[in-house]
């Protein structure tokens, strides 16, 4: 095949490319990509470092594909695999509805992959910090170019961002599945609890320590720390929690669902299919099944039994949660824009007071209309918006920092993100976000913005710096940024994260103590589930 004269330089780079191959052995970079990784399930190989010496993993999975009979089940071992798997691609996002105002994006059931970035490594093993994003528990992937963990990464910590079973597909409680495991309806936070023990038995291999692993995330991400920190099944696999606008999967109709409503609605959709078994619900396509539940009343995680044996809220009260450090708060406009759509009718100032009355009570309103005044229609449409984020967002969130603060003896951080520039123009919900992970892209409610300057990077990298010296030490605090205090209890210090960060007294106490002197046993009434907000 070879001309003669050519022999001796074709074994001369044999030769050369086998040495190459040899030296690299196991956990060595090969020639044209990352570092070759050996995980439980075999070898995987990443992205080649970038400028910063971070190397990206991507579409791992953690667990095997929850697809035909395994369809509602617990996630599963990953089946192991031969040779080196290319981890160059993220993985698609697990089916459910689109985002709403992005691309639509590739969906499949066989979506339980979770992405890395790891930077250099050093002497000892890096911090980790594990992601959980937002979308209402319906939409979302990991692998969303605003979750890029490259640039948090750079600054010395470990990042994994998490796929996990959306919509009815994570969510759905059925009679028959309760008799095939005891309880359903909890498998998206399952799909965590399985990636948070991949993580601990294969995060060392890639640099992080399995001892010193922080969950945090934004929105339902937020809400899915506050689920996990209140489940047994999640006890030792995190050792810190951030929690961004979330906390108990409450919203403005109420309190998370009990086991017996998840299961009214996953008997009603199975009604409508007309398919009344579990079986043959399985055996119904993804595409149809994603269709049919997404038009109607979203799914979403439910005090199934298994997962949480009750309220989160309550959980926390008896000091029950996982006792871990706690950095967590919320936006100053959490309701824009997203849920301002779900805000009391308030056309008219009377209109407002009449919801108002129904759902509070005559004997309070009083207090309510000095809290959310309503003299005139401007104040009226303040308040309405004011009072949709509270009940959707900040009530909870505040909650939780008091409760946690009370019964768990460890350091709670709080903070709200007031931060606002030609780039973000209002700290709305999500708007946190691109600060938090250094990607400065487009905010999505303000698309036509100005791209981002130089102080919306700093601001940036300040906030980068909070969150990376919580995750590695449990302590947002760190040279050249100003002092955040801990958090003392209701009233007490709050870090206000504006362009000039500063620790404030709290700032919407009055407010909040007067929603949350609605929950009972941690549970707002029934009654506001059918009170017409």
């Amino acid at each position: 095949m070879y001309p003669r004269v050519f022999r001796p330089l074709r074994t001369a780079l044999v030769t050369a490319l086998l040495a190459t191959v040899l030296a690299a052995g196991p956990g060595k970079a090969a020639a044209q990509g990352g570092e070759v990784i050996t995980t439980a399930s075999g070898q995987l190989q990443g992205t080649a470092p970038d400028a910063n010496g971070v190397s990206a993993y991507r579409g791992i999975p953690y667990a095997a594909p929850p697809t035909g009979p395994l369809r509602w089940k617990s996630p599963q071992p990953v089946p192991r695999w031969g040779g080196i798997r290319q981890a160059t691609t993220p993985g698609p996002a697990c089916y459910g509805s689109n985002q709403p105002g992005a691309p639509a994006v590739p969906m499949s059931e066989d979506c339980l992959t979770l992405n890395i970035w790891s930077p250099p490594r050093g002497k000892q093993p890096k911090a980790v910090m594990v992601w959980l994003h937002g979308g209402g528990f319906q939409f979302g992937s990991g692998s969303d170019p605003k979750y890029d963990g490259a640039a948090l990464a750079a600054r010395g910590v470990l990042v994994v961002n998490v796929n996990y079973r959306l919509g009815a597909f994570g969510f759905l409680a059925h009679p028959d599945l309760d008799k095939e495991a005891g309880a359903s309806g909890g498998y998206g936070l399952q799909d965590q609890i399985a990636a948070l023990r991949w993580i601990q038995q294969n995060i060392a291999s890639f640099g992080g320590n399995p001892g010193n692993v922080t969950l945090f995330g934004e929105s339902a991400g937020a809400h899915a720390v506050g689920l996990l920190m209140s489940s047994p099944q999640a006890a030792g696999l995190f050792s810190k929690a951030i929690a961004q606008s979330g906390a108990f999967w409450d919203n403005q109709t109420g309190s998370i669902p009990t086991h017996t409503e998840a299961l009214t609605q996953g008997k009603a959709l199975a009604a409508r299919l007309n398919t009344p078994t579990a079986d043959g619900l399985r055996a119904i396509p993804a595409t149809q099944l994603n269709t049919a539940s997404t038009t109607g009343a979203p799914f979403g995680p439910s005090v199934d039994g298994q997962v949480l044996t009750d309220s989160p809220a309550a959980v926390f009260a008896r000091g029950q949660q996982q006792r871990v450090p706690l950095l967590a708060g919320y936006t100053a406009a959490e309701n824009f824009p997203i849920f301002d759509p779900f805000a009391l009718p308030h056309a008219t100032p009377t209109e407002f007071k009449a919801a108002a009355e129904k759902l509070f009570g005559a004997g309070r309103m009083p207090e309510f209309n000095t809290l959310y005044p309503s003299t005139t229609p401007a104040q009226t449409d303040a308040s309405a918006e004011q009072l949709i984020g509270d009940m959707a967002i900040t009530e909870q969130t505040w909650e939780m920092l008091g409760l946690h603060q009370r019964t768990s003896s460890r350091d709670v951080y709080a903070y709200k993100f007031t931060y606002t520039s030609p780039y973000s123009p209002v700290a709305a919900h999500v708007s946190d976000v691109p600060f938090v992970f250094g990607n400065l892209l487009p905010q999505y409610f303000a698309p036509t913005a100005p791209a981002a300057t130089t102080a919306d990077r700093a601001f940036s990298h300040t906030v980068m710096a909070y969150w990376t010296n919580f995750a590695t030490r449990g302590n947002p605090n760190g040279t050249g940024l100003t002092t955040w205090p801990t958090y003392q209890g209701s009233g007490s210090n709050f870090m206000d994260l504006s362009a000039t960060p500063a620790a404030v007294a709290e700032p919407d106490t009055a407010r909040l103590r007067f929603i949350a002197s609605f929950r009972d046993n941690g549970r707002f009434p029934a009654a506001w589930r059918t009170a017409g907000n």
